[in-house]
């Protein structure tokens, strides 16, 4: 029996519980959102080789560690909705994990902004958030950042 099959059965015999019927991720508060984000990295993390661990408080400017299997590699990891650099995770060895389009991302928080910033001649360093609270978004990403950024798809 599948564990799908097994996950049914167990909820068929709580009759409150509807497992069946999938949530809207527009409905999910904040907290929930990036609880769901976790959840979703962590299953494409593994398929790395990575386990993951969710930190209560940010530890380090990361919300969750990726262990890799070889024991060796650690990833302090802050989970975003989109991509964004902050002054507040240069030079902590972070990386920024968000979703666009359907797929997933995982940067190096220092070499991509360093890219970014030679690309785009600093034009978000100009801007009135990354000068008032340090930090920048970007909602939508041009095609030409989406192929600068294709080879940290997860």
């Amino acid at each position: 029996m599948s564990s799908r099959s097994r996950a049914s059965i167990l909820i068929r015999r709580n009759s409150k519980v509807n497992a069946t019927k999938k949530i809207k991720y527009g409905s999910l508060n904040n907290r929930q959102k990036e609880s769901y984000n976790f959840q979703k990295v962590s299953s494409i993390l593994v398929e790395y080789g990575f386990v993951t661990i969710k930190l209560n408080d940010d530890w380090q400017a990361a919300d969750f560690i990726a262990q890799r299997i070889d024991g060796n590699t650690f990833l302090k990891i802050q989970l975003k909705g989109r991509l964004t650099v902050s002054k507040k995770y240069m030079n902590k060895n972070i990386y920024i994990c968000f979703p666009y389009h359907g797929d997933w991302y995982l940067i190096d928080h220092d070499e991509v902004l360093a890219t970014i910033s030679q690309q785009y001649n600093d034009t978000f360093s100009k801007s009135s958030s990354w000068i008032k609270q340090g930090e920048y978004s970007w909602g939508r990403i041009s095609q030409k950042m989406e192929e600068m950024l294709a080879h940290y798809k997860l």
